[in-house]
């Protein structure tokens, strides 16, 4: 589909409901209008320009013509950012090591997918995983480390049992905030590509939704989402470890890519509704 002849409209309602939310996130932390809109100005100016093609010059003149913002706002935030680009979403080290160090522990073939022995001669075992993904960290920090987050916990045999819960970073942590800023946006970047396409959608977006649910129904249905998304994950993630090792193992020619495979799940009260008969 040509972009020029989406609804630029309906595009406008359905951003701003996807919006809702994350204006009352940003009310909740104080983060006031005037502060997001500079944002949103460098955004569209940074996006506009990477947008123009390299053979053809990036003037104040066509980022205005393109964004609808003046030449002198322009120019005022190319000198004040010298030319810098919004900040990127970094991954902080604490997650890269962690999200490396679960994902290798559940792809571990073993009677339990939860529970390791903390040391082995042979076969897995914690120091082992660890030394696998790190050399940099002794495997007795992390532990200590992962003990304290309650990520793990030692139970009897010095066996090591990963926390269900380890999935989900503590409120407001770094974390956290990294998931929230990479989950978000990817999932927009893939439902963004599917409405832009001009054949088929490249990327899967699909999502199950009933409504007038009963308070237990929804539990019902809360629970049984949860069980599934777990062993879907589980399973996904082993493949992707066996995909991973094999391609690690194979000369690369040309540029790499990420992947990122998510599932959500959200409940609420439904306002305005009929009430069931």
């Amino acid at each position: 589909m040509n972009p020029h002849t989406l609804p630029t409209e309906a595009i406008l309602n359905a951003s701003a409901h996807l919006l809702r939310p994350l204006v009352r996130l940003m009310l909740r932390v104080g983060i006031t209008f005037p502060v997001l809109a500079e944002r949103l100005r460098m955004l569209f100016v940074e996006v506009a320009a990477s947008s123009i093609e390299q053979d053809k010059a990036r003037t104040d003149s066509r980022l205005s013509l393109a964004t609808g913002i003046h030449r002198k706002e322009i120019r005022r935030l190319r000198e004040a950012g010298g030319g810098a680009p919004v900040p990127a979403l970094r991954e902080p080290s604490s997650v890269t090591l962690t999200s490396a160090l679960i994902a290798r522990w559940l792809a571990t073939p073993t009677d339990d997918v939860w529970l390791l022995p903390r040391s082995a001669a042979s076969g897995p075992s914690f120091d082992a995983l660890v030394r696998s993904v790190t050399t940099d960290v002794r495997p007795r920090a992390v532990l200590d480390e992962f003990l304290a987050q309650g990520i793990v916990t030692l139970e009897a045999g010095d066996r090591v049992r990963l926390n269900m819960q380890a999935f989900i970073p503590a409120p407001g942590a770094e974390a956290q905030l990294f998931y929230f800023g990479r989950n978000l946006h990817d999932h927009i970047a893939a439902a963004a590509a599917n409405v832009l396409s001009t054949d088929h959608a490249p990327f899967p977006d699909l999502s199950l939704h009933y409504d007038r649910l009963s308070t237990g129904a929804a539990d019902a249905l809360d629970a049984a989402a949860r069980a599934a998304s777990a062993r879907l994950m589980q399973d996904i993630n082993r493949q992707a470890a066996a995909i991973a090792a094999a391609d690690d193992a194979s000369p690369k020619s040309g540029p790499t890519r990420r992947v990122n495979f998510g599932i959500y799940l959200y409940v609420e009260d439904e306002q305005g509704k009929e009430e069931r008969s």
